[in-house]
């Protein structure tokens, strides 16, 4: 799947908004479904199985929210937020719940364009030159396949987690700054607060180690940031 063959699914009651969205992401080439309603925008998300969602928070029936978590539920589906609320702790609980990335109303459609574009290379497997099966004592990632297991358990990852999870593990021991980690995932770094990195941090644990309340895997260095174990023959 490319960028310009991917379908995006756009949930949003606001129909002006929706046909704007659907017009520049047509022009760059992708295929768009439009759905108005909350309870019809899930209906299709699970139907049509889009390669991205791009979710208002505010719908009828069923809100952004409790789309997102149904979706995370269910799947690794790509999903982008997109609402008027700017208050930190909005965007912080969708994170929280899964969303890939956040757009605050009043935005720049080309602005936005460019966020599906990028969430949607992140969700792309490696290169085949950087594909290489990475472990760490019963942890392993493998690229080629863009899977996670846990001894025999396969460890289902939102996109960000698994590209957090990708990022630590390629260089085990070595710091990452909370902003050095933001630069990895968002081309808009100003846009986005530190503090998401530790909703995903927190959520990976809570999926990838044995106690979330003692990681082995992803340790914290205090005032500064995270680093993957470089112990994994003792793990």
């Amino acid at each position: 799947m490319t960028e310009i063959t991917a379908k995006i699914l756009i949930v949003e009651d606001d129909k002006n908004t929706a046909n704007l969205v659907a017009t520049y992401l047509q022009k760059e080439g992708f295929s768009v479904l439009v759905e108005n309603d909350g309870e019809k925008g899930l209906q299709t998300a699970r139907v049509k199985q889009p390669n991205l969602v791009i979710l208002d928070l505010m719908l009828p029936n069923i809100d952004g929210l409790e789309i997102c978590r149904r979706l995370r539920s269910e799947s690794n589906l790509p999903i982008l937020m997109l609402t008027a609320r700017e208050e930190e702790i909005d965007r912080v609980l969708g994170f929280s719940l899964g969303a890939d990335d956040y757009v605050v109303k009043p935005f720049s459609p080309r602005e936005l364009v460019e966020r599906v574009k990028a969430i949607l290379r992140r969700a792309q497997p490696a290169p085949e030159a950087e594909v290489k099966l990475l472990s760490c004592g019963q942890l392993q990632l493998d690229p080629e396949k863009h899977k996670v297991t846990l001894g025999d358990k396969v460890i289902y990852l939102t996109t960000s987690e698994y590209k957090l999870l990708y990022i630590l593990m390629i260089s085990p021991g070595r710091v990452f700054s909370r902003a050095e980690l933001l630069r990895h995932f968002y081309e808009q770094e100003e846009a986005v607060i530190e503090r998401v990195i530790d909703v995903h941090i927190n959520k990976l644990r809570q999926k990838i180690e044995f106690d979330s309340g003692h990681p082995i895997f992803i340790e914290t260095v205090r005032g500064f940031g995270y680093r993957f174990s470089d112990n994994g023959s003792n793990l």
